[in-house]
């Protein structure tokens, strides 16, 4: 297991490989179909962002609610090829990684290459496991989609792993 602490660098992005077990730790952003479709919305119009994609990483989940004394409730990712359609504006951007379940378009892979990007696999089933790795929680936009805001999440050895590095080795392929 590899300890990586976000944000990502060109030097960490660099080391990984597909099939890397990676303990992630620091800020990550949550962003799921709703709040993709307006992200790229505001880039497309030129629009300020309410949070700065550079050298971020975005989890594709949905937060629920936490419970008494906790900073979330269970967080499991949710299937990336939904977002597919909106990535490679996000990584133009400077999104550098990207954490969900299953794999990704050519397309996307393609763009991951162009922009020295990484795509992290959590296991789908084990949310309650993900939601306990959560140390904070603040809502940064769009709070009427409710679970589907975007949050920034502090995390402590949040278990992934390497799913596409960024030269586009996988291991789904």
């Amino acid at each position: 297991m590899k300890n990586i602490t976000l944000p990502l660098t060109t030097e960490i992005i660099n080391s990984l490989k597909a099939g890397d077990k990676i303990l992630l730790s620091g800020e990550i952003l949550t962003a799921r179909d709703a709040a993709h479709k307006r992200i790229t919305d505001l880039i497309k119009e030129n629009k300020q962002l309410p949070f700065d994609l550079q050298g971020h990483t975005i989890y594709y989940a949905g937060p629920c609610p936490a419970p008494e004394n906790k900073a979330s409730g269970s967080c499991g990712p949710t299937t990336s090829t939904r977002v597919d359609d909106y990535t490679p504006l996000l990584l133009d951007c400077g999104l550098k990684g990207m954490i969900g379940k299953g794999g990704r378009k050519d397309f996307v892979i393609k763009s991951m290459k162009k922009n020295n990007a990484v795509y992290f696999a959590a296991i789908g089933g084990c949310g309650a496991m993900y939601g306990n790795a959560i140390t904070s929680s603040e809502v940064l936009a769009f709070p009427e989609l409710l679970s589907e805001a975007v949050h920034k999440l502090t995390i402590k050895n949040f278990p992934v792993i390497v799913a596409i590095d960024n030269k586009g080795n996988s291991i789904y392929y």
